[in-house]
Parts: structure tokens; C-alpha cells; sequence
């Protein structure tokens, strides 16, 4: 904290002491205001001088200090209630001299409440004439210099208060998010979805390739996982019998930070009994345009130097033939179309890409490495890239005539993966080889293999309908539809490293 900051806080506080002695309570326990600032500025800012003459209105609202101006005996305050702001106009002779006083105690920040008549200015700004001024709360703490505008992203994750009070466009990214779920809930349930919740600690972490947080449970003396998915729960739920089923909630996973990835995120995961990957395709070609229109009003929606076009039909893609492709450009020759389905010529084919390539990689998670590498950035309108490598998708049902290969697929949009589906595999045998493979997968050093689920497997064995299933990464989505380029953007409360100097676990600095 600067010299100037120390003294802008003992003067905030030396004004609190005074609003004291004046027996304004410091901290009051409520206000009624009638309207929301924007409601008001809703209601009435089309208005004219002359209609706001004819039939007066009295509002009476609350909201943050944003400005306060002073010309002679004309004084302005102007509120703002994180949506909209509205001028107050204040006068000595039209208030209770309390109420002047605790004018005069106010700083940049503060929290009051105004009654008074609407009214237009000499420019024709909407103002509130305050008969009435209450104070509410003390800013201790002075804002960012240029309030309006707060430029330092590191500070707007670390204190998103204080992003949320200075930056308008901070809280409109998180109403959009808080209607992109809503309108998931609302489209599912309309089809006959069952919401559900699953555990968040399990014995054994399950249904994705992630490395899991470990906890324990002091009581059961037992080593518990965060989850790293609700898939394995969720499909017992249709072993059970119920057919349509989803959740939206946190998944945990123990990975690095990037403009696309946090250790702990929001996912909507879903399974359709009788409903294969195709059907699951169309499925998001309503789901996600309508989620758009619902939280942004459009399905073009701009991001970064593009315009997203969310209108079906989206482009399909072959995993293998895109890599393949892919490979063939950017080595100036053609890669036959079965090299990919070699162990060895696939590792010859990354190590030409510089794609690097561990000992207990087989061909088919080379070739989905080659992908990543390739492809996935040029996906920039909605993909769906199709038909994977068994290898890298253990829970997912086989092609009747390709062993090698799995009906899955996952949505690419601005180069980013949103969601990821499949025809689940409900064949317990098989579930259980594959569990198997990725055992030794975790022995060769791949942290990140599926675990052994006993219970998932018994589970199959009394029978599981075929079925769909896929989970869409709701943060994603959202940074789609906000056009934010950190995911970080989308997350009230990213995790954040400790700044030096910070105590008991803040991450900021104190």
C-alpha cells in the first residue's frame, strides 16, 4: 500500500468516526429501496423533462458512490447498482442538515440509499432530487484510480469484488453464465431429463484420463479422490433404470493452469438410454444454438477475429483421416491412409512432426497427439471430430467392423474442445480388458490412466441398455459465448498461486 493509499484510508476512516458522532449507525441492518437503479433508469429514462414535470415520480433506490461533484450549492452523486447508474442531485436546503452532513462524510465507494423526485438537468441527464439521503456503508478501502476501467487482470482475478464493482462487462460475463445454465437445466428436463447429483469424493476416481486430488477421510481413515467426472455414477443411474439422466456440477482435476484449464471446473455430463453418438450429435446441434439465443440473444455470436455460426448442421470430421491429412501438409508427402494404425510408423510419423511420444504410447494415442498438435486450432467454426482411437477412449463402445476404433466424437468450436461423447460401452468383459489396458498403462508412467472400478463393472453386469452419453464443458461455453479468452474470465474465483507475502493460504497479497 502507497503513502498516498495510507492516507486516503486514515481519512476514510476518520470520516466513518465522524458519520458516528452524528448518531448515523456505521453499519445499519437494512434499507427499502423501492426499485433497483436499473429498474429505474428502465422504467424512466425514456422519458422527457416535460413528462417528468407533468406527473412527478419519486424513486427511491440504493447503490455504490461512483462520482461526487460539487458546483457552489449544487452537488452531484453518481450511484450505480452494477448494471446501470443514475445522478443524484443534492442541496442543503432540500435536505434534513443530518442528511447534508452525512453528504459531506461520503467517499468514492460509499453505500447509500436516496429518495427523491425524478427530474432532467440542464444537459438532460435523468436525476433523483434527494429529499432523503441514508448511509449504508463505508468504503474503506480507496477504488482503482480510474474506477471505470480496472486494467490489471491479475488483481481482477485475485479480488473479483473489486473487478465486479469497477468493471460492468466483469458482471455481465457472469450473468450470461448463470443463464447458459439455466437454459442447459430448462432444455434437458423439457426433454425428459432426471437432474441428479453424484459423489464429489470417491474411492475410486473415474471416467476421464486425469491425474485426481487426493484427500482423506479422518472418521473412515480412508484415502478419498476428488472427482474427476460423474460419468461412472451417472451410468449406474441407467443401469438402475433411469433412462435420460444428467448433473451439472464441479469436476476436479490435478492439472496445469492455462488460458483453458482450470484444477476445478463446471461440467453438464448427460446419458440417453437407446440413443447412440449420432444421435447425441444431433442432440447438440439443438442444445447448443439454443442455449445461445437464450443467454446472448443470437447463435453468432463473435470471438476473438471470428464470428461463430452455432446454426446446425455443424462440419464432421474423421479423428484419423484429420490427422493424416494434416501430417501429409505439413511434411510435403503423403502418409498412406493405415500408417496411423502402426505403432512404429506412427512413431516415426510424430517424430518427423516433433511430436513427442512416451514408450507406453500405442498408435492410436500417437495419432490423437498428432491431432492436438495439427488440427485442433484450425477448428474454428463447430466440428465434431468423429470415430477416435480405441486406446484413447476406454469407456466408449466399439465399431462393430473396426475394433480400433470407437463411436465417439467431441465438439471443437474457436479451436477449443466444448463437449465430448460417446456410445458408452456396456459390455462388462470388455470393460473390464480395457480397465485392464489402462492398468498397464498407469505401470509403464502414465498418470493420467484410468483407474480399476470393481463396482462399475459389477454394476454392468446386471445389464445396461445401450446408451449415449457426453459432457460439455459449461466454462467453455461460456468463454465462447462472452468472447473471453481465459477461462479465468468465466470463474467467479479462479485458484490462484499465493503472492509472496500472502498468510494462511490468500492469494492475496496482505
Amino acid at each position: 500500500m502507497t503513502v498516498e493509499d495510507s492516507d486516503q484510508v486514515a481519512q476514510r476512516r476518520a470520516n466513518l468516526e465522524e458519520l458516528k458522532k452524528l448518531g448515523v449507525e456505521a453499519y445499519p441492518r437494512r434499507f427499502d429501496p423501492q426499485a433497483s437503479i436499473e429498474e429505474i433508469v428502465r422504467a424512466h429514462g425514456g422519458k422527457t423533462r416535460e413528462e417528468l414535470e407533468a406527473s412527478p415520480i419519486t424513486g427511491r433506490t440504493a447503490g455504490r458512490v461512483l462520482a461526487i461533484r460539487s458546483f457552489g450549492k449544487a452537488n452531484f452523486l453518481v450511484l450505480s447498482d452494477g448494471r446501470s447508474k443514475i445522478q443524484v442531485y443534492i442541496r442543503q436546503d432540500a435536505l434534513s442538515a443530518r442528511d447534508f452532513s452525512i453528504y459531506k462524510l461520503l467517499d468514492f465507494g460509499d453505500w447509500v440509499g436516496v429518495e427523491g423526485k425524478l427530474f432532467r438537468t440542464k444537459t438532460n441527464e435523468l436525476t433523483i432530487w434527494a429529499s432523503q439521503l441514508e448511509f449504508l456503508a463505508k468504503c474503506l478501502l480507496p477504488l482503482p484510480e480510474k474506477w471505470h476501467g480496472l486494467q490489471d487482470v491479475e488483481i481482477r482475478y485475485r479480488q473479483r469484488y473489486l473487478d465486479l464493482i469497477v468493471n460492468p462487462d466483469s458482471r455481465r460475463v457472469f450473468e450470461v453464465r448463470s443463464r447458459v445454465v439455466a437454459a442447459v437445466r430448462e432444455f434437458l428436463i423439457g426433454r425428459g431429463f432426471l437432474e441428479v447429483e453424484t459423489p464429489m469424493m470417491q474411492a475410486v476416481p473415474g471416467g476421464a484420463l486425469a491425474r485426481p486430488f487426493v484427500t482423506h477421510h479422518n472418521a473412515l481413515d480412508m484415502k478419498l479422490y476428488m472427482r474427476i467426472a460423474p460419468e461412472l455414477y451417472l451410468k449406474r443411474l441407467t443401469v438402475g433404470g433411469i433412462e435420460r439422466v444428467f448433473e451439472i456440477n464441479r469436476n476436479f482435476r490435478n492439472e496445469g493452469i492455462s488460458t483453458q484449464h482450470n484444477p476445478e471446473f463446471t461440467m453438464l455430463e448427460f446419458y440417453w438410454a437407446f440413443a447412440d453418438y449420432h444421435d447425441l450429435m444431433a442432440l447438440t446441434e439443438e442444445l447448443l444454438p439454443g442455449v445461445a439465443r437464450a443467454a446472448t440473444g443470437t447463435d453468432e455470436v463473435p470471438y476473438g477475429d471470428a464470428t461463430i455460426s452455432l446454426k446446425a448442421p455443424f462440419r464432421r470430421l474423421s479423428l484419423r483421416e484429420a490427422a493424416r491429412e494434416a501430417a501429409s501438409k505439413t511434411l510435403g508427402a503423403e502418409i498412406p491412409a493405415g500408417a496411423l494404425r502402426s505403432r512404429e510408423a506412427a512413431a516415426s510419423i510424430a517424430s518427423r512432426l516433433g511430436v513427442e511420444v512416451a514408450p507406453a504410447m500405442g498408435a492410436g494415442k500417437i495419432t490423437a497427439e498428432i491431432f492436438e498438435t495439427l488440427c485442433e486450432a484450425e477448428l474454428v467454426q463447430p466440428t465434431f471430430v468423429y470415430d477416435f482411437p480405441t486406446e484413447v477412449s476406454p469407456l466408449s463402445k466399439q465399431k462393430p467392423d473396426d475394433p480400433d476404433t470407437v463411436e465417439r466424437f467431441e465438439l471443437y468450436i474457436a479451436g477449443v474442445e466444448i463437449a465430448n461423447a460417446f456410445s458408452e460401452l456396456n459390455d462388462p468383459a470388455e470393460q473390464r480388458r480395457r480397465f485392464e489396458e489402462q492398468l498397464r498403462q498407469r505401470a509403464g508412467g502414465d498418470d493420467e490412466a484410468h483407474a480399476m472400478d470393481e463396482d462399475y463393472v459389477r454394476a454392468l453386469e446386471y445389464g445396461m441398455p445401450p446408451a449415449g452419453g457426453e459432457g460439455v464443458g459449461i466454462d467453455r461455453l461460456v468463454m465462447l459465448l462472452t468472447d473471453s479468452p481465459s477461462i479465468r474470465d468465466v470463474i467467479l474465483f479462479p485458484l490462484m498461486r499465493p503472492k509472496a507475502g500472502a498468510t494462511h493460504g490468500s492469494p492475496v497479497d496482505e
